[in-house]
């Protein structure tokens, strides 16, 4: 029997006024899947995850979370995925402790249970010993700590992450590629936007390439790499998505500097 698709796409299009951000996009992502997605500024990326938390109320062709709309179940998918954005406002007189009690309360957790996953995310997010301290005090990595412990705390079947290991050190950054891999093991669907192309490599099942609001490449890492000579996803998604332009824009930006 087949399995529906966690995340589905089918011809979704999105406009900003006379701009067309999204072109009749496809994409159907299973259960359990990591799945990176990428493009350059301004490819489409960040209103793709719009549209799945929600965020938008308009747009063309049908998008599903777990089979439901988030045009009409917005809350229903909001209760049942985690999301980690590349920029987020955080409450900054709150210790973590009292951070991650608010989350709780807001998915309306049982705080027995809450209190069991909060102390074993600290722990393993190594800031057991920052529960008490506002989080005005944290550093960028430390911030970055709790956004991810924030998203998984009630346990998700959705993962939305956009730059999830910014400002994290090189062990922060290994831990939660092999808790994602893990978490998608178990699975969890993982939706990964970033331009840190290495760690997308690293993780990622399947990987879409966006080039002006379309897909020009969908399929794992060995499979799109075949046959193209790059040494690497960077390279791969410089031959996908450059504009043939790139030395222009530089020789002007080097002339400028030396005027």
């Amino acid at each position: 029997m087949s399995v529906a698709p966690a995340v589905e796409l089918r011809g979704f299009s999105k406009r900003y006024g006379d701009r067309l951000v999204i072109d009749r996009l496809d994409l159907a992502v299973q259960p359990g899947t990591i799945v990176g997605y990428l493009g350059r500024n301004g490819a489409g990326k960040s209103t793709t995850i719009k549209a799945l938390l929600g965020f938008l109320d308009s747009w063309e062709g049908e998008v599903r979370v777990l089979g439901l709309d988030p045009r009409v179940d917005a809350a229903a998918i909001k209760a049942r995925i985690g999301y980690v954005p590349e920029n987020a406002i955080l409450y900054e007189q709150l210790t973590v402790a009292e951070h991650l009690l608010l989350v709780a309360r807001l998915f309306e957790l049982d705080l027995v249970v809450a209190r069991r996953r909060a102390d074993a995310l600290l722990a393993g997010f190594d800031l057991a010993d920052r529960a008490g301290a506002r989080i005005a005090s944290l550093s960028k990595g430390m911030r970055q700590k709790l956004l991810l412990a924030s998203a998984l705390l009630h346990a998700p079947s959705v993962l939305l992450l956009d730059e999830p290991l910014s400002g994290l050190d090189a062990h922060a950054a290994v831990l939660v590629k092999k808790l994602l891999r893990a978490l998608a093991d178990r699975g969890c669907t993982v939706f990964y936007s970033s331009h840190a192309l290495d760690a997308v490599q690293q993780v990622c099942d399947r990987i879409v390439i966006l080039e002006a609001g379309r897909i020009v490449a969908e399929g794992g890492y060995e499979e799109l790499a075949r046959g193209s000579g790059a040494a690497n996803l960077e390279g791969l998604f410089t031959q996908l998505t450059d504009r043939g332009d790139e030395e222009t824009r530089l020789q002007r930006i080097l002339d400028g500097l030396a005027s």
